[in-house]
């Protein structure tokens, strides 16, 4: 028995919801040959200003960028490349101008129902699961027909990572500071500390206190409930 793997395409599913349904299996595009590479972007935004006559800066965190994914793969007409389509063999066949405008059908193309270009998943193999937009899509010619046709492109695709406004918002309600919080309290914790742990900041430790109705700030009974409610930003 061979433990040769079983040779997966990259997949480009495409979608009319933002919540990633209603599929258009016939807007699928599948790479005729995997990526030559592929590469994750991971940005966070930190406000590195100082103030006037600082010799150094703290880096405040102001957010996290959506996740990019940025493939690199090539469309060919020339018939010549070994596994090229796959399975399918007809698609060897298919003209480079062809193959260039199925991937813009999926990925670019405006869609007059939702009036923008579709909602996307990029699939490939079992670490690949990349629900997205397209961002920018790069397409260099680089072999041609005598008469011009484009024999030979390479395709370079930035995706940008895409959530649905309803798990945005579930998000937001786990965790914002613009919600009420509630806490019970275990052996060894600090008033501080949990008020860190909400508000990314203990100075409304006061306020936390007061709402309570705590006595000290310093000892806080175990098993008790907290609760930590919005404030207003300019408090301290």
């Amino acid at each position: 028995m061979s433990d040769r793997k079983k040779l997966e395409k990259l997949v480009i599913r495409s979608f009319e919801q933002r919540d990633f349904k209603n599929e258009d299996p016939s807007k699928a595009f599948s790479t005729p040959i995997n990526p030559e590479s592929f590469m994750q972007t991971l940005k966070v935004n930190a406000d590195t200003s100082g103030g006037h006559g600082n010799a150094g800066t703290e880096a405040k965190y102001k957010g996290t960028e959506p996740e990019q994914l940025r493939l690199e793969f090539i469309l060919d007409g020339t018939r010549t490349m070994e596994g090229y389509g796959g399975e399918n063999s007809d698609y060897k066949k298919k003209p480079v101008h062809d193959q260039i405008e199925d991937l813009k059908n999926c990925v670019y193309n405006f869609d007059g129902k939702i009036h923008r270009p579709r909602f996307l998943i990029v699939m490939w193999g079992s670490d690949m699961n990349f629900k997205c937009v397209l961002g920018n899509l790069d397409l260099n010619y680089t072999l041609f027909e005598p008469d011009g046709s484009p024999l030979r492109v390479k395709v370079t695709a930035t995706f940008i990572a895409h959530k649905s406004r309803e798990q945005l918002l579930a998000e937001s309600r786990a965790s914002s500071p613009d919600l009420t919080h509630s806490r019970i309290v275990v052996q060894g914790d600090r008033l501080d500390r949990l008020t860190y742990s909400i508000y990314n900041d203990p100075k409304y430790v006061m306020q936390v206190a007061k709402v309570n109705q705590l006595t000290s700030i310093r000892k806080i009974k175990p098993a008790i409930q907290l609760n930590f409610p919005p404030f207003d930003k300019n408090e301290h």
